[in-house]
């Protein structure tokens, strides 16, 4: 005993097209509002990034000043010494005093490169802090950022 089933007693599914048409509309809302919620935050974060390199670029243009002056400070100084000491090793009137002069032109040089050599140290240091703080204070802002979403 088999049965049959005729068209008159399958039921398919009706399709509600005004349902499928919402469906799409509120996808393609929540797909709008999030592209723009992505730029949102892409913009900001080249806004960011611009203002971070342009006080990286600040930053640079400062202290490389900052070191040339130093430099030429430098250069300066041990100008005016060596020809202070070729003066002084002119008048010299033996062989006693050059041998003094010498000595004592070379210890003083050793010296001044030393204390040269800290200053330079100083500036390069401030130059690297400043240079880095920039960018390091960005990448930093966008890890917390990152974190909190």
């Amino acid at each position: 005993m088999t049965k049959t089933k005729t068209a008159e007693t399958v039921e398919f599914p009706t399709f509600d097209a005004s349902k499928a048409a919402d469906s799409v509309r509120n996808f393609a809302e929540k797909g709008i509002e999030q592209s723009k919620e992505a730029y949102t935050k892409l913009k900001a974060g080249t806004e960011e990034a611009q203002k971070a390199f342009e006080s990286t670029y600040e930053a640079v243009r400062s202290n490389s000043s900052d070191l040339s002056l130093k430099a030429i400070s430098t250069l300066r100084a041990n100008a005016e010494a060596g020809f202070n000491h070729l003066e002084a090793l002119v008048g010299a009137r033996s062989l006693s005093e050059v041998v003094e002069l010498q000595t004592s032109f070379l210890r003083q040089r050793f010296e001044d490169a030393v204390a040269q050599a800290k200053d330079f140290q100083s500036v390069a240091a401030k130059a690297a802090e400043d240079v880095s703080k920039p960018i390091k204070s960005a990448v930093e802002k966008s890890f917390k950022t990152g974190k909190a979403a």
